[in-house]
């Protein structure tokens, strides 16, 4: 069974700086091709809503970034930590990323989504994520190849 979470005793946050050292390990533990500790620099250093979510024991969870482009969010990375994943915390953290981009005024959420990571494309879709285009060879894949993106809008 799954845990039902007591969101109200979790702790969540902006990003700061001094957590991006934590950010970047848990990227490199869930993603074949994660981003880099200049990546997330830069995107707070341009000013990109970054939020983290910790336990009680302040261990990092899972974070999310979103851009904003003018009347439009751009979720640039969300990820949940391997041992808390499939236990509803992707989704609370996609519900406030949207709270986040509703809160800016933004009309709609755009996103790229691997084809082959299923599980975030599943999650997507049943949030109510519509598939609007491709971006062929967005992102790198083994062997010198590149995986296409599925492009993705929500409406705020």
């Amino acid at each position: 069974m799954k845990p039902v979470w007591d969101l109200a005793r979790l702790n969540y946050e902006p990003m700061q700086e001094s957590d991006i050292d934590e950010v970047v390990a848990l990227e490199e533990s869930v993603y074949p091709y994660p981003w880099s500790r200049g990546n997330f620099a830069d995107s707070l250093a341009s000013g990109y809503h970054a939020w983290v979510l910790r336990n009680q024991s302040m261990q990092l969870m899972g974070y999310f970034l979103v851009m904003q482009m003018v009347d439009e969010a751009h979720l640039l990375n969300v990820a949940v930590a391997q041992e808390w994943q499939g236990q509803g915390l992707g989704r609370f953290l996609l519900n406030q990323s949207v709270a986040c981009s509703r809160g800016l005024g933004l009309e709609s959420m755009l996103l790229e989504v691997r084809p082959s990571n299923t599980r975030a494309l599943e999650l997507y879709e049943r949030y109510g994520f519509e598939q609007i285009g491709r971006r062929k060879g967005y992102y790198p894949a083994g062997g010198q190849q590149r995986e296409d993106a599925i492009v993705m809008r929500y409406m705020l």
